[in-house]
This record gives structure tokens, C-alpha cells and sequence, in this order.
């Protein structure tokens, strides 16, 4: 799995560079705090598979890094996805790096 800081996301989407950010994290979450992108609760992913591209880096995200690691270990195990990367650190670590949200 391929890992992508805060930093590096942050340079990204400045740049304008053709990017899809998934947040895999549940609904309530969101709601809390968000740093954009296309809400795929985890819990959904396998049933909205049609809605991640395959033509520009994806990277998803979750409060920690943890649930979307697992998210994409199951993409690309089971369903050929490739080159899928996981913010390290999640949006605690874009919190802590980039923006302050208040997500609690």
C-alpha cells in the first residue's frame, strides 16, 4: 500500500493536478469535520465500486489512517485496483499539519 502525507496532498490539490479523494469514514464523521472529496463510508465501498476512477490517483482517508489501509488492502486484493494510496495520519494528521478542524 502506498502511503501519501499531508503534505504531499496539500501540493496536490493546490496544483490542480487530477486527483480523486475518497473519504471512507462514516456519515456523522464527515459531518464533523471534512477536508472534501467523495463520502464512500466503508461499510459501502463494495456497492459503490463504479464510483472510484481508475484514470487519476486516488487517495483515501479516514480519521487515522487505519480503516482506509484496510479499504484499500480489499481493493486491491479482491478487486484489481492498483496504486491506491492512504493519507498517512488521516484527517487527525491534515489537522494537525495543514488546517486545524475541529472534529470532535
Amino acid at each position: 500500500m502506498i502511503e501519501i502525507d499531508c503534505s504531499e496532498l496539500r501540493r496536490m490539490r493546490a496544483s490542480g493536478a487530477p486527483h480523486q479523494l475518497i473519504d471512507v469514514r462514516e456519515p456523522y464523521e464527515a459531518e464533523a469535520c471534512s477536508i472534501g472529496g467523495t463520502l464512500i463510508p466503508m461499510g459501502e465501498i463494495i456497492e459503490r465500486l463504479t464510483e472510484i476512477r481508475r484514470d487519476v490517483p486516488v487517495i483515501l482517508h479516514c480519521k487515522s489512517g487505519n480503516r482506509s489501509a484496510a479499504v484499500i488492502q480489499a481493493l486491491e486484493s479482491r478487486y484489481g485496483f492498483s496504486g491506491l494510496m492512504s493519507l498517512k495520519g488521516g484527517i487527525q494528521a491534515w489537522s494537525a499539519e495543514v488546517e486545524p478542524l475541529n472534529c470532535d
